[in-house]
């Protein structure tokens, strides 16, 4: 009895640690445990993350502090993701004024992306996140992994909003506007 009482109670003991631990990793990439809009600003964790381009080189993620930044996380075989890549692209055109930054993070292989982006080449950023990019866009509060998801982050690293689902360009006239103010 004293035996399974101790391994019952090691149990709870590791669950809680490995909660607590990954409450901490979130808290790391996001400044927050919440996911609530306004509520979190972007992490240390965050900024230190580097990933492979399409065409070669690396994307810094440390290089895109200090302006607006769109954070979109797409896949080659998501239809809504593929529809709305003409829209963010229209987008960083219409904001470079403003020092907006979109980024794409592909939760895709490198050769379908590269092949994707060969017949439909857009003007900024993408990453290759690879299903790693899954969880990244977990803990930026997408909760159930689904794509397409964006993240809006203000010139001061706070999360200004987050969509899961495809983009409208009302969502983005909402964004612009919000980081005018």
């Amino acid at each position: 009895m004293k035996r399974r009482a101790w391994v019952l109670g090691s149990a709870a003991l590791a669950a809680g640690a490995t909660g607590a631990g990954l409450s901490w990793h979130q808290t790391r990439l996001t400044g927050s445990s919440g996911d609530s809009r306004g509520e979190a600003t972007i992490g240390p964790d965050f900024w230190a993350l580097r990933f492979e381009q399409p065409g070669g080189g690396e994307l810094a993620m440390d290089s895109l502090r200090g302006g607006p930044l769109l954070l979109n996380f797409w896949a080659t075989w998501c239809p809504p993701c593929v529809k709305e890549m003409p829209l963010l692209d229209s987008f960083q055109r219409q904001q470079r004024g403003a020092d907006w930054r979109v980024v794409g993070l592909a939760i895709d292989s490198p050769t379908p992306v590269r092949e994707f982006l060969k017949r439909r080449p857009v003007g900024f950023s993408i990453g290759l996140a690879g299903l790693a990019g899954t969880e990244l866009s977990r803990t930026l509060g997408n909760a159930s992994g689904s794509l397409p998801f964006t993240v809006v982050v203000g010139r001061d690293g706070s999360v200004i909003d987050r969509k899961l689902g495809a983009l409208k360009e009302s969502d983005l006239a909402r964004w612009a506007a919000a980081v005018r103010s």
